[in-house]
């Protein structure tokens, strides 16, 4: 096995494997090669290669330090200034003062261990990188030739789960990476909804019965034209960048038509009498789907029920191709009452070949979620 990096030049003229995933990823990332990650996603500033493991193609991104970077390529921003914003979560003043006190301590001496100079590997800049069938010593394979191309620069494979992803996860253990807790997402088992519990299957088909009767129309990618972008670009944002945070991805109009236009994510919308109110963009690998698109108009009445009604679609979707659905974080309460169960997901790095001052900051960024990160998201439900 050999493993091949390439970058824009290289990818233009390299012989792209027949499958399945090569067509994804050729109508994915070689417009990221080409035209840069800052023309589709506004807070991602990264060199985007491309690295080929016999027909296994991986995106990789390489930082330095970007410290503004949106947490899909800065373990700064997810561990220290999306943290931060966090906290309120905890509804408890006390220990927040406490925690954004330690937290941003930690955050200085993570900067001085130039904790953002890092090669990711599998990184689709996305909310949750989902992972191709595992292939035997490509994670070895892998770690040889980054470390080598890029020496002073730690190795990182983000959204790591034991439970959809054992293969790679034992894989990355075993090559010497370090676990460091990243979130608790939520995984639906839409391939055998029966047993979901009954409470769960009941709030499914009450929601079912409030799109039923809405007058909301579901229109998939084919009753949508670039001039939907607009609309379905201003819903994400009112969810994910203004209600949530503005560390997540910030895409472009062009993210979005470059996703209608190549099928690289099937966008949905609900639209009633013309206007469109919700929209969600999902894609799948290796049996599994996630969504990193979903927003709605937050300005309408709560009890209009938009993301009810927008998750009956994305579960729908998932029964019918017989996926695991990735739910992802967030909205952890509606995600339990419908079955979702949590999973602990990692971020998985190697630094064996970085100096002691920047391995010491792996090491205890790991031991913190280990011991406090972890059991706290645990607990809290988060």
């Amino acid at each position: 096995m050999s493993v091949k990096l390439y970058d824009m030049a290289d990818a233009d003229r390299m012989e792209w494997p027949d499958t399945e995933d090569a067509r994804y990823t050729r109508s994915y990332w070689l417009p990221m090669l080409r035209f840069g990650s800052g023309n589709f996603i506004g807070n991602v500033s990264t060199r985007c290669l491309l690295a080929k493991v016999n027909k296994m193609l991986l995106p990789v991104t390489v930082n330095e330090a970007e410290y503004d970077n949106s947490y899909v390529c800065s373990p700064y921003t997810h561990y220290v200034t999306y943290t931060l914003q966090e906290l309120a979560l905890l509804r408890n003043p006390g220990l927040e003062t406490v925690l954004r006190g330690v937290i941003r301590s930690m955050g200085y001496w993570l900067r001085q261990g130039r904790i953002n100079q890092a090669v990711h590997i599998n990184n689709w800049l996305l909310s949750t990188n989902l992972y191709p069938k595992w292939q035997e010593g490509a994670v070895s394979e892998l770690t040889a030739c980054l470390r080598e191309a890029f020496p002073e620069h730690a190795l990182v494979f983000r959204s790591v789960n034991p439970a959809t992803d054992p293969d790679w996860y034992e894989a990355l253990l075993r090559e010497g990476y370090k676990m460091v807790g990243s979130r608790q997402v939520y995984l639906l088992n839409t391939v055998q909804p029966e047993t979901l519990p009954s409470k769960a299957r009941w709030l499914m088909k009450r929601d079912g019965k409030l799109l039923a009767q809405s007058g909301y129309e579901v229109v998939g990618p084919e009753g949508l034209t670039s001039d939907d972008v607009p609309r379905m670009l201003e819903l994400y944002n009112a969810l994910y960048l203004q209600k949530y945070s503005l560390c997540n991805p910030q895409f472009s109009e062009r993210f979005f038509e470059t996703a209608l236009r190549e099928g690289t994510l099937r966008l949905m919308v609900l639209r009633n009498e013309g206007r469109i109110d919700a929209v969600l963009g999902y894609y799948r690998r290796n049996g599994i789907m996630t969504t990193p698109i979903f927003g709605y108009d937050t300005s309408l009445p709560a009890d209009t029920g938009l993301y009810r009604m927008l998750s009956v679609v994305l579960v729908r979707e998932a029964e019918r191709q017989g996926l695991l659905l990735n739910e992802s974080s967030g909205a952890a309460g509606f995600k339990r009452c419908r079955g979702a169960l949590p999973q602990i997901e990692y971020t998985a790095v190697y630094d064996k070949h970085l100096p002691a001052y920047r391995r010491r900051r792996w090491t205890v960024l790991a031991e913190i979620t280990r011991r406090v990160g972890i059991p706290m998201m645990q607990k809290r439900k988060l």
